[in-house]
């Protein structure tokens, strides 16, 4: 059973929580968010803010904060095969109220399909707050290269943010 070992990334200007499913093995590693080099979520991300792509985890906070999105995973302890999300099981969800009290989240997002079926059948119930499920920026997601990415993700952010802003 391995237990989550990086803690959630938000502070109380936090509008947009990005949920992952699980840390990969590098993230685990690394002790921090998608750490896989190949994974896009950073250069999407980077994209999306306008800004340069960090490279250090002081720069990736910097940059998740100061556009007032949070990050965290929906998943607080589980069986996993390296970082397969196909072999997860013996799932403990993260509680989400410690963000969700202290921020003011106006949308909820989840990387990819694992992360979505994750949230719907563990957290969902809880928060009564519908996650809107992005394309996986997981290298194994091949078929949705960068720019399409960007696309999608910049898309639906935005909405979400025009759509709280009334």
């Amino acid at each position: 059973m391995l237990i989550h070992p990086i803690k959630p990334l938000y502070d109380t200007q936090s509008e947009i929580l990005i949920l992952g499913s699980f840390p990969s093995v590098k993230s685990r590693e690394i002790g921090f968010f998608y750490g896989h080099p190949q994974n896009r979520f950073w250069k999407v991300m980077a994209r999306i803010c306008g800004e340069a792509l960090p490279t250090t985890i002081e720069e990736k906070t910097n940059m998740i904060l100061n556009n007032h999105f949070a990050l965290w995973d929906v998943i607080h302890s589980c069986e996993i095969s390296g970082s397969a999300d196909s072999t997860i099981k013996n799932v403990t969800p993260n509680n989400l109220a410690e963000i969700l009290n202290t921020a003011n989240i106006k949308g909820v997002f989840v990387n990819g399909k694992k992360a979505e079926a994750l949230y719907n059948k563990y957290i969902l119930k809880e928060t009564g707050i519908k996650a809107i499920v992005l394309p996986s920026t997981s290298p194994a997601n091949a078929s949705w290269s960068e720019d399409r990415l960007f696309e999608y993700w910049s898309n639906a952010i935005n909405e979400a943010r025009e759509n709280s802003n009334g």
